[in-house]
């Protein structure tokens, strides 16, 4: 575990996480379905998966910009074979009981997938349902527009810049960057080591979040 001193013992009005890869791990479900629709569509299988992560469905299809195929269609496929296929989705260690430890008023997820996947997905892993939560519904730009951030910030009444965002997807760092915020990146999923400026975790085991008489929040070591 790597956690830069800067973002220990500091305080933050809200925590704002991200869900796929940060709270929980759906690479094996999400991929089974992308790796049919990728065949079906003649997309090189090996080269296409590792641009799914962090990113909406739609923007995800019309970023390939294939002829013919109609975008907010094949994203509500992809979704309910996602909202069908929840085989192998399981917390990032210790996320469960680091989120349910936080005051239920100060933290978010902020999430590229659909609503219903979301609930789907958290439920199936055990993850706690937040009072606010941002899904790909709930903006007009995707990651790594930093909207989505924005929005859950606004809807917990905090501004961006007094909030910690957990990402670990490329698209969804550049996002928080974007908002303003600090960021931890999970490495929970990451294959690959990634290089990043920002303060990384492996799993939430290892920290645990204390609020002060003015309700900030820090996060410590174990």
């Amino acid at each position: 575990m790597s956690v830069n001193t800067s973002l220990l013992n500091r305080s933050y009005r809200a925590f704002l996480f991200d869900m796929d890869g940060t709270v929980l791990n759906s690479i094996a479900a999400a991929e089974r379905i992308w790796t049919i629709w990728a065949l079906r569509h003649g997309v090189d299988v090996e080269t296409f998966l590792p641009t799914i992560h962090g990113v909406r469905a739609i923007d995800t299809i019309n970023r390939l910009a294939l002829p013919g195929v109609d975008a907010e269609a094949e994203a509500a496929w992809i979704t309910e074979a996602e909202i069908d296929d929840v085989e192998g989705v399981v917390e990032v260690s210790g996320a469960a009981s680091f989120l349910k430890s936080l005051p239920a008023n100060q933290w978010a997820i902020v999430t590229s997938a659909p609503r219903a996947l979301a609930l789907r997905r958290m439920a199936a892993a055990g993850i706690p349902e937040p009072g606010v939560m941002v899904t790909a519904e709930d903006v007009s730009a995707g990651k790594p527009d930093p909207a989505g951030y924005r929005l859950a910030a606004r809807r917990l009444q905090v501004e961006p810049a007094e909030c910690l965002i957990f990402e670990d997807a490329a698209v969804g760092i550049r996002a928080g960057e974007a908002a303003g915020a600090n960021v931890m990146v999970i490495t929970a999923t990451h294959v690959h080591p990634l290089q990043t400026p920002h303060a990384t975790l492996a799993s939430y085991d290892v920290v645990e979040a204390r609020v002060d008489i003015d309700n900030q929040i820090s996060l410590y070591t174990i």
